[in-house]
């Protein structure tokens, strides 16, 4: 194990989390990349490693207490010291009836993941981004979560209804905030990402953003300097001109 900076991102098999990583790992970062399949996790980081990049395959379960401790155990254990943690992995599902009949067991599945998911993530890392002298978090969320942006009809998802993953990433922003307020005092900085409308799995590939595009206000939050913001809420931009996005 070397002692270069360390940086975790859930969900990094495939898609933008991918992305996020390769960037990192181009930055000099060594990448752990969190998967549900070692199969799957193990793939992704060999094809990270054959360009270079230093990169591990870690399994875990978001949704999983146990699975999430002993992903953090393993990840102590082996590289001890955690800079930069991207909370990536989220689901949308449902075919987005109106709120008044949108399943409520599918929005308790999206909540599980998109909002106790990172929290649970954080949670147990924060030990190993506390050895760090300058740790990152950085929360993958969406600006369908912004409730100014869902009130404004002038705004280009007005007509998206999707009431319970939007939900699910307006809960996630309060716990950026929330994070952001504790972990001030000791220099860990916390703040959320819009990635933008990006073909992915989870729109059946129907964004017209690239992943890599999608994956750089990420890496931007996850390398912020000293005097980088925390605790907020950002799309595009470098970190010396982001882009800050109403709540």
């Amino acid at each position: 194990m070397t002692t270069k900076s360390h940086a975790l991102i859930t969900g990094a098999n495939k898609g933008i989390g991918l992305a996020i990583a390769r960037q990192l790992g181009q930055q000099g970062y060594a990448v752990w990349l969190g998967c549900r399949s070692m199969e799957r996790g193990e793939t992704a980081a060999s094809q990270l490693r054959q360009s270079g990049i230093e990169a591990y395959a870690i399994l875990i379960d978001v949704t999983d207490e146990a699975s999430v401790r002993a992903a953090a155990a393993c990840f102590a254990a082996q590289a001890g010291q955690l800079d930069a943690l991207v909370n990536n992995a989220g689901i949308s599902l449902g075919n987005y009836p109106p709120a008044s009949e949108e399943s409520v067991e599918d929005i308790q599945a999206m909540f599980d993941v998109n909002v106790l998911g990172p929290v649970r993530v954080t949670q147990a890392f924060l030990p190993s981004l506390r050895k760090s002298k300058a740790a990152r978090i950085v929360m993958m969320s969406s600006s369908l979560g912004s409730l100014t942006a869902t009130l404004d009809m002038g705004n280009q998802f007005w007509p998206v209804v999707a009431a319970g993953y939007c939900a699910s990433k307006s809960a996630l922003n309060m716990f950026t905030a929330k994070f952001a307020k504790e972990l001030l005092h000791e220099g860990i900085k916390v703040n959320a990402a819009d990635p933008g409308y990006t073909a992915t799995d989870l729109n059946g590939h129907t964004g017209h953003r690239t992943v890599e595009e999608a994956a750089a206000i990420a890496v931007n939050l996850a390398t912020l300097g000293y005097m980088g913001p925390t605790g907020g809420f950002f799309n595009d931009g470098h970190a010396d001109t982001l882009s800050r996005l109403a709540w």
